[in-house]
């Protein structure tokens, strides 16, 4: 396959994935996970989808140190230094920011792709199409490019992009502003105007143009690092341990959508899904007999409709009688709860979870 070896893509894997517990557990989220008994897991499926675009030694995967096995265990193949193990939690910002460092240090005409590693992609061509359509506009523009998808229903779990004016030749609109999980009302006057994108939490950008935007934003955590000579792997690696709590909480969405200058978006073509929640799950996924999920093959199902199901595949689970809930188990944890709203939910009991019964259940 032809590279183009000015292009990079950083995986971001670091999330802890707690909206999906009890299935994606702290010890084992949901990146990691063959999550649909398909062979690969989400990390595998989405290194399989960048290397079709990108070659595998310009691939670079952020996660937190104690997922660091994970990744060497499922990328073999990935170089020890294209995995950054984040010492601390910090969100996606910082470890974006520290990927444009080390990749800038590899080519200075470099264009950067950052992809969310817990997505689902329906159509594998068209994505290829849009991510090489994208990084060629960011090779003649100097702006930071997201791929935003047609909203389909008001989820109050996503993030909205509101884009203006009339869109380019390449079919890609400024952006107006950016709200992050909208109470739902708002959600459905977002989708219901026409002016509102869904944010895939994919990015775009010339590596400078994504490091500098980033850069003003943590301004003290980079003057030291900013102010060497010489750069080494060994430097930038003791700078990371020592300053990267210093980095505030803050999201590469945030950071680009929000506070970014300059900034674009892009309607995909690819049929997009996130994976972050049991009810988008639920309404992305194809449905059985009740227009009922099931992900297991040993479950049997009497006078139920709109559920979601999640058994390990070793596990016989009969369910009779029940309407838009959620089954989920794994381990010593079973989850039953009403499938509406339920990111709410599952947070709510995941603290009291930890308070009562302390973090292995976690």
């Amino acid at each position: 396959m032809n590279y183009n070896n000015d292009n990079y893509c950083v995986i971001l894997a670091g999330g802890k994935g707690r909206r999906l517990w009890p299935a994606s557990r702290e010890n084992a989220p949901k990146q990691f996970l063959d999550f649909f008994s398909t062979g690969r897991t989400l990390l595998q499926q989405t290194f399989d989808r960048m290397k079709n675009i990108i070659a595998p030694e310009n691939i670079l995967v952020a996660t937190n140190e104690e997922y660091g096995h994970f990744v060497s265990e499922q990328l073999p193949e990935l170089p020890e230094e294209n995995v950054l193990l984040e010492p601390v939690s910090r969100n996606t910002a910082p470890s974006v920011e520290w990927a444009t460092y080390r990749i800038l240090h590899r080519n200075e005409k470099a264009r950067i792709v950052t992809v969310p590693a817990d997505k689902m992609v329906m159509d594998a061509d068209a994505f290829r199409r849009d991510v090489c359509d994208g990084l060629d506009w960011v090779g003649a523009h100097d702006g930071l490019l997201a791929i935003g998808v047609k909203p389909t229903r008001p989820e109050p779990g996503y993030g909205y992009i509101q884009f203006e004016g009339e869109a380019d030749a390449s079919g890609i609109y400024k952006v107006k502003s950016y709200t992050e999980k909208p109470e739902r009302e708002f959600a459905e006057m977002f989708m219901n105007s026409g002016e509102f994108y869904w944010n895939t939490g994919l990015f775009i950008a010339r590596c400078s143009t994504m490091r500098n935007s980033l850069k003003a934003l943590f301004p003290p955590v980079l003057s030291v690092i900013d102010s060497a000579s010489v750069y080494s792997l060994e430097a930038e690696q003791a700078h990371i341990a020592k300053r990267y709590s210093a980095y505030p909480n803050l999201s590469v969405d945030s950071a680009v959508l929000e506070k970014g200058t300059n900034v674009y978006v892009k309607n995909a073509s690819f049929g997009w899904a996130d994976l972050g929640t049991w009810h988008s799950m639920y309404e992305t996924m194809s449905k059985c007999m009740g227009d009922n999920v099931v992900i297991g093959n040993k479950v049997k199902l009497d006078n139920c409709h709109g559920n979601i199901v999640k058994m390990p595949d070793d596990h016989v689970a009969v369910l009779n009688g029940l309407d838009g809930y959620i089954v989920a188990e794994k381990g010593n944890v079973l989850l039953v709860c009403k499938k509406e709203d339920s990111s709410a939910l599952v947070r709510k009991y995941i603290n009291e979870v930890r308070m009562d019964h302390g973090e292995e259940y976690l």
